[in-house]
C-alpha cells in the first residue's frame, strides 16, 4: 500500500535537480478526433424501391442455370432445324431455310426465359436478392435515354461500315474483286428484273439501299430473340469469371449453336467440321464487339440492333460492291464472319482496348429509394469487372 512514507522516502532518493514527474494530460478532443474513433457507417446499398440490387452482375456463375441454358438453346435449334435434315433437302428451299432459321432464333429467349427462372427460384430459397428482371437481361431501363439511344444508332449503321471494311480488307488481300465505281455486279442484278435496267441508276441504289434498311430494322423482331438470349442472360451471368472469359466463352457457345444449319453448308458452302469452325471463330470477334455494345451501355438493345443490321445488309452489301470480272469468292474469307471479317474486328476491339473501353461497363439508371442521411448512394453504379481497377475511368462519362 502506497503511504506518505514511501512518497517522502522516494523524493529523498531522487538525485538532486531531477525533475518530479507529472501526469501527463490527454489532449483535448477535437471534432475530428471525435469522428475518427466512431465507427464508419456503411453507405446504404443501391438497390431499388423493391430493394432489388441495382448491379446485376451475381457474386458467382450460376452454373446450373448456364448449363441449362445451353441445353435447351442447343436442343430446340436442332429440333427446329430438323426437317432440313430428315428432308434430305437442305438448303435447296431457301424459303424454308429462312423460316426455320428465324424460328431458331428465338430458341435462345426461352433458354434464357428458363434458365433466368430457375434462377430466381434457388436465389429467393438462398434469401439472396437479384436484380429485376429488365436490368439482369439489359431490357430497360433505357436511362440514360441518350446514352442508350445514340448507342443504338451508332450500332446500327456502324454495322454496315464495318461489314464495308471486312470487304475492303478482302479485296486489299485479293479475296475479292469490287467495282466500287461501275457498280457492274449490281447492274448485272438490275438486268435479271424486268422493268429494272430502264430505272436511273440513283433511283435503283436509292431504292435498293430503302430495301436493305428496311429489311435490317425488321430482323430486330428475331435478333431480339438471340440477343436477350446471348448477351442478355448468358453474358450477364458469366460476368464474374471476368470480362474477357465472359466475352470469349458466350462467343465459342454462340459459334457452335450455328451448328444445324451450318453442318448443311449454311454461310459458308462447308458442310462439315471447317465451316463449324469458320463460323465459332467469326462469333467470337463479333461476338466481342456485340458483348462491349452490352457492357458499354449497360444496354442488350445496341447488340439487338448491330446483329439485325449485320443480318441484313451483309449478303445485299456484297450483292452492291462485287465486280463481276472477277473469280467466284469464298465466302469463309470475304464476310464479315469470315478471315477478312476476323481482321477488320481485331483491328476495331485494339482500338477499343487501347481507349479503355472495356473498362467503361456502366449500369442502366434507375430510380433510388431515399438513402439514409449521410449515406450515399450511386445512381448509376458503375461495374467493374473482377479484377479490373478501381479507377474514375470505370464511371460513366456521358
Amino acid at each position: 500500500m502506497y503511504t506518505e512514507a514511501n512518497r517522502k522516502s522516494a523524493e529523498a532518493a531522487r538525485p538532486a535537480g531531477a525533475e518530479t514527474p507529472t501526469e501527463t494530460a490527454a489532449p483535448p478532443e477535437t471534432p475530428a478526433s471525435l469522428a475518427a474513433a466512431e465507427p464508419a457507417v456503411p453507405a446504404a446499398p443501391a438497390v431499388d424501391a423493391k430493394g432489388r440490387p441495382l448491379a446485376v452482375v451475381p457474386a458467382t456463375v450460376p452454373w446450373l442455370e448456364v448449363a441449362i441454358f445451353v441445353v435447351i438453346a442447343f436442343a430446340l435449334a436442332w429440333l427446329v432445324c430438323l426437317p432440313l435434315w430428315i428432308s434430305g433437302k437442305g438448303l435447296s428451299d431457301p424459303l424454308a431455310v429462312q423460316v426455320y432459321g428465324a424460328v431458331m432464333m428465338f430458341s435462345p429467349l426461352v433458354a434464357g426465359i428458363v434458365a433466368l427462372t430457375v434462377q430466381r427460384k434457388r436465389a429467393k430459397r438462398a434469401r439472396r436478392p437479384m436484380a429485376s428482371v429488365p436490368r439482369y437481361l439489359g431490357i430497360g431501363p433505357l436511362r440514360p435515354i441518350g446514352r442508350v439511344i445514340w448507342m443504338t444508332v451508332a450500332a446500327f449503321f456502324g454495322t454496315f461500315v464495318l461489314v464495308v471494311l471486312g470487304y475492303l480488307v478482302a479485296s486489299a488481300l485479293g479475296w475479292l474483286t469490287l467495282d466500287l465505281t461501275g457498280l457492274s455486279g449490281f447492274r448485272t442484278q438490275l438486268a435479271s428484273i424486268p422493268g429494272a435496267e430502264s430505272l436511273p441508276i440513283i433511283a435503283a441504289l436509292a431504292i435498293y439501299l430503302g430495301l436493305m434498311l428496311f429489311g435490317s430494322l425488321f430482323n430486330v423482331i428475331v435478333t431480339f430473340g438471340e440477343e436477350s438470349g446471348w448477351r442478355g442472360w448468358l453474358l450477364t451471368s458469366l460476368r464474374p469469371l471476368g470480362t474477357w472469359p465472359a466475352l470469349l466463352i458466350v462467343g465459342v457457345i454462340w459459334g457452335l449453336w450455328h451448328a444445324p444449319l451450318i453442318l448443311l453448308g449454311y454461310n459458308f458452302n462447308r458442310p462439315d467440321i471447317t465451316g463449324l469452325g469458320f463460323m465459332v471463330g467469326g462469333c467470337v470477334m463479333v461476338g466481342i464487339l456485340f458483348g462491349w455494345l452490352r457492357l458499354r451501355t449497360g444496354s442488350v438493345w445496341p447488340a439487338v440492333f448491330a446483329h439485325a443490321a449485320l443480318n441484313g445488309s451483309a449478303g445485299m452489301l456484297l450483292a452492291l460492291v462485287m465486280g463481276t470480272s472477277g473469280p467466284t469468292p469464298d465466302p469463309a474469307l470475304i464476310t464479315l464472319l469470315g478471315v477478312s471479317g476476323w481482321i477488320t474486328s481485331a483491328i476495331v476491339i485494339a482500338v477499343l482496348i487501347a481507349t479503355g473501353q472495356f473498362r467503361r461497363q456502366p449500369e442502366l439508371g434507375i430510380k433510388i429509394k431515399p438513402a439514409p442521411a449521410g449515406a450515399e448512394v450511386p445512381v448509376e453504379p458503375a461495374t467493374a469487372a473482377p479484377g479490373a481497377p478501381t479507377t474514375p475511368e470505370m464511371a460513366p462519362r456521358d
